[in-house]
């Protein structure tokens, strides 16, 4: 069984922000040589994100929208989370779009449906944080 890691590096201009990482998975799984096996694709922060959809404009604003009213940023006194920090709300947006992915890999490609991409979720941004890239398989 083969075994291969590599860890992505990320830095949101803005507090929130959807990046479409597929491509870079996709080389990962090249670069392992796993033919038949699984990705697993994980967010190494507590406030961001990794997750499977489309990738269309509209539905990342829908996402945005959904996620803010679900768990506003301001005011940030309404969360008892804040204090030193004004991210309450971050957290509680990971927890809805979830912490990684896992995907098959067959015949050494990402063993996707129609529209499938990945993405990183950042809901705290503004600082280099990391996704985990694990690949096992033959």
């Amino acid at each position: 069984m083969k075994s291969y890691r590599k860890e992505l590096w990320f830095e949101a201009e803005e507090r929130r922000h959807f990046f479409r990482i597929t491509p870079q998975v996709e080389k990962c799984v090249r670069e392992s040589g796993v033919l038949e096996g699984i990705v697993l694709v994980n967010a190494m922060h507590i406030t961001a994100s990794v997750f499977i959809n489309d990738n269309e404009p509209g539905l990342h604003h829908d996402f945005e929208r959904w996620l803010e009213k679900l768990a506003p940023e301001k005011p940030h006194s309404q969360y008892q989370h804040n204090g030193a920090e004004d991210n309450a709300d971050a957290h509680l947006k990971r927890t809805v779009m979830g912490r990684e992915v896992v995907a098959a890999i067959t015949e050494g490609k990402l063993d996707f449906g129609p529209w499938e991409e990945i993405f990183y979720g950042e809901f705290d941004g503004k600082r280099r944080k990391r996704v985990l890239i694990k690949i096992i398989g033959e």
